[in-house]
């Protein structure tokens, strides 16, 4: 779900204090076409916003349904911008990933995740669904 933003705008809509940081965070997460890791952001951000501030901003996008979190096949969590319909109580990130096992990035997919009936007394918070393989790029060179 990855698009164009206003980072004033999104913290202000999710009563957020607009500083530079946060909005370094939100420019970096939405700015290629793969869900970007907390490692890539530290290096990207290192030298602007410290490891402790950085893991406090994305806990609080997070929480408030700006990202979600998507953690890859090496338990390495990766963010997303969610969709304008999510809000702090209520994420609608149930979509498909995909997981390019050769050059490990994450994509969105704009693939729902079909209903799972859930065995009795079972009440599911969240699902996840991610397909594994080559990305386009990654399929061309190959």
């Amino acid at each position: 779900m990855i698009m164009a933003l206003d980072p004033g705008n999104i913290l202000k809509a999710h009563d957020l204090k607009h500083t530079r940081q946060r909005v370094r965070v939100l420019e970096e997460i939405s700015h290629g076409q793969s869900a970007v890791s907390q490692p890539e952001l530290e290096k990207k951000l290192g030298k602007e916003i410290d490891r402790v501030t950085l893991y406090r901003i994305l806990n609080a996008y997070e929480e408030k349904g700006i990202v979600h979190k998507i953690m890859d096949a090496n338990g390495t969590a990766n963010y997303a911008i969610c969709s304008s319909a999510c809000t702090a109580h209520n994420h609608h990130d149930e979509h498909v990933h995909f997981n390019c096992t050769n050059c490990n990035k994450i994509f969105c997919l704009e693939l729902t995740i079909p209903e799972i009936k859930m065995p009795e007394g079972f009440k599911a918070k969240t699902v996840s669904f991610t397909a594994y393989g080559l990305c386009n790029k990654c399929n061309k060179e190959k």
